[in-house]
């Protein structure tokens, strides 16, 4: 199974509290980090592999807080495949592939990739990047992204699956904060999202 995630911000101390961008209301960054670590463990197998779409953390030592994140990607189920974000620099990457934890079958968890990824899955192709995409007329080609937190972008291919994506509250059933958002759901946000923006028209 495929999951989809971004802008976790671990250890991003100023988007605790209630805020426009970004709300996070937890009393400290070590509940709001375990509280994203349970609800990822609690969906993602080890045989499964996240997308995580970018801005994995913004340690407040910057480079000297790589093991503390590293700390926190260790304890995350399955395999993870970064695309690289404006908040996640290459030193960084660096650093985790060369502290790889491996999986059990002897292969990386950890891949890496600075601009974006394609997908295939539910007879749609998926580009994978941080930013939103402008994409156009487009058949079957939607676009993951992260980067805007709370905010959605006005076009029913672009769909946000940041940790505070406006589009998780188009899912039926809601999911815990910091869930990774599954294949199977995809489909779901997009429907409803296609129905709201020719509302818009």
């Amino acid at each position: 199974m495929k999951y989809f995630i971004a802008d976790t911000h671990y250890f991003h101390e100023n988007l605790l509290g209630n805020n426009d961008f970004a709300p996070r209301l937890f009393a400290s960054i070590e509940e709001m980090n375990q509280q994203m670590i349970d609800a990822w463990n609690a969906v993602v197998k080890e045989t499964d592999t996240v997308y995580h779409l970018g801005d994995v953390a913004m340690h407040p030592q910057y480079e000297n807080g790589f093991p503390d994140i590293l700390a926190q990607l260790v304890q995350l189920t399955g395999k993870i495949v970064f695309i690289k974000g404006n908040h996640d620099s290459r030193t960084f990457f660096k650093y985790l592939a060369a502290h790889d934890p491996k999986r059990a079958n002897g292969e990386n968890k950890f891949e890496f990739q600075d601009v974006g990824a394609i997908v295939k899955f539910n007879h749609h192709q998926y580009y994978l990047t941080h930013y939103p995409m402008l994409l156009g007329k487009t058949l079957n080609i939607r676009n993951l992204h992260g980067h805007i937190h709370n905010y959605s972008m006005p076009i029913a291919e672009d769909i946000n699956v940041g940790v505070d994506a406006p589009e998780r509250d188009f899912l039926q059933t809601p999911l815990p904060f910091g869930t990774p958002i599954s294949e199977n759901l995809i489909d779901e946000i997009a429907r409803y999202k296609e129905n709201e923006i020719k509302k818009l028209k």
